[in-house]
């Protein structure tokens, strides 16, 4: 019963950067300023976003329980609870400078330092839990994509 619970409790600290952030992304078109943004051509569906966000919330949940429920010291762990909290931050604040100040430049230097933190933390993970690191890399890579979208923002607007 104790994993199951450590299960959940990690799966919901992984969605708190999106529970928050979607009070700032756009919703069925409601965003005038997104909208009016000059796109890439390779600019997904608002619904792609939508379920890629909660399959890699899902994907960081699994991670992270991999991480809690590993029986290495806590001591060993330190960093890669660090590394997990600092890239929760990030995320969110990504989207509050992105979505809700539309400060785009300032997102992207945000979601470089994301990128960082991101590939740290796979680091971390490794030596705790393999399966845990790989899990990272999905979040990765659609954090490279992101970093795409939000340079080809900047520079056609």
């Amino acid at each position: 019963m104790k994993k199951f619970f450590q299960f959940i409790i990690a799966m919901v600290i992984s969605f708190i950067p999106g529970i928050f952030g979607v009070m700032f992304t756009p919703h069925n078109g409601s965003d005038a300023w997104f909208n009016a943004l000059n796109k890439s051509v390779l600019t997904p569906d608002g619904w792609v976003f939508s379920v890629a966000w909660t399959i890699l919330y899902a994907l960081l949940g699994w991670a992270l329980y991999l991480i809690i429920s590993n029986e290495k010291t806590r001591l060993s762990k330190a960093r890669a609870y660090w590394l997990f909290f600092a890239q929760m931050v990030l995320n969110f604040a990504w989207t509050y400078l992105y979505f809700g100040l539309h400060m785009v430049g300032a997102a992207l230097v945000v979601l470089i330092a994301l990128i960082v933190i991101a590939i740290w933390m796979a680091s971390t993970f490794k030596p705790i839990s393999k399966l845990a690191s790989y899990l990272v890399w999905p979040y990765v890579i659609w954090m490279l994509f992101a970093t795409y979208l939000n340079a080809s923002i900047l520079f056609l607007n």
